[in-house]
């Protein structure tokens, strides 16, 4: 079994812990900075031995230089973003597998958000960790590619097993709902989901994670039927003040 636990970082980053409980193993998942998830891993008697980069972005890899001299953990990320990630071990890519324990993960290359952008696939566990490719009731934007490149991210994302979870590193369910409430006024799915996420937020509950069958019923992006239509979606999120 891995427990995942999220570490609440920046303003609404989210650093995820994997820590297998049979071998003891733990992955830090996309370190924006290292105080917090080092003193996470402390409390919990854990001690990190991987880092997990998504992309190359600073919110991401901020912290992977502290965490690593003090671990001496291991740093694995994209290949095609190899000279941009700090501390860098192992570059992966498309089909490269990587170990919590016993538990096996694939890499998938997603690219769009940045060139290189991969996420981590752990079928028997359930999980998967996309970075900034895959938000609740979102996806990332398209800073070094093109929305052909998200769609089919979508596509291949929405093709994982309904119960999948799905660790996303932000909190921006809320003003991605807000959105998709405009995107498909007339989905109930939506509807009944965001008064669930304004009843968490005002809370000051996560969030995240979600599910991919979540996001096939709720997700304007991940519903859109075209590559064309996923970037008419984008460019209206981009420019969204709701």
């Amino acid at each position: 079994m891995i427990e995942v636990v999220r570490i609440p970082v920046l303003s609404d980053n989210y650093v995820w812990l994997a820590h297998d409980m049979e071998s003891g193993d733990t992955v830090a998942v996309d370190p924006a900075v290292a105080e917090p998830v080092l003193a996470e891993a402390d409390a919990r008697g854990w001690r990190i031995g991987q880092i997990w980069n998504s992309h190359w972005h600073g919110d991401h890899v901020g912290g992977n230089l502290a965490i690593k001299a003090a671990t001496g953990c291991t740093v694995t990320g994209p290949a095609a973003e190899a000279d941009r990630i700090p501390g860098l071990d192992r570059s992966v890519g498309e089909g490269d597998r990587v170990r919590i324990g016993r538990h096996e993960g694939v890499v998938m290359e997603v690219p769009a958000h940045t060139a290189g952008h991969i996420a981590y696939h752990l079928p028997d566990a359930g999980i998967a960790f996309v970075g900034d490719t895959l938000f609740a009731m979102g996806c990332g934007r398209l800073f070094e590619g093109t929305a052909e490149q998200m769609w089919a991210n979508m596509v291949r994302l929405a093709a994982l097993p309904p119960e999948t979870l799905v660790y996303c590193a932000h909190e921006y369910t809320q003003s991605n709902g807000r959105f998709a409430l405009v995107a498909e006024p007339d989905n109930r799915a939506i509807v009944e989901r965001m008064q669930a996420v304004d009843r968490a937020r005002a809370a000051g509950e996560a969030t995240v994670p979600t599910t991919i069958a979540l996001e096939r019923a709720t997700n304007p992006f991940m519903r859109a039927g075209s590559a064309a239509e996923l970037g008419r979606r984008r460019a209206a999120k981009d420019a969204f003040r709701g």
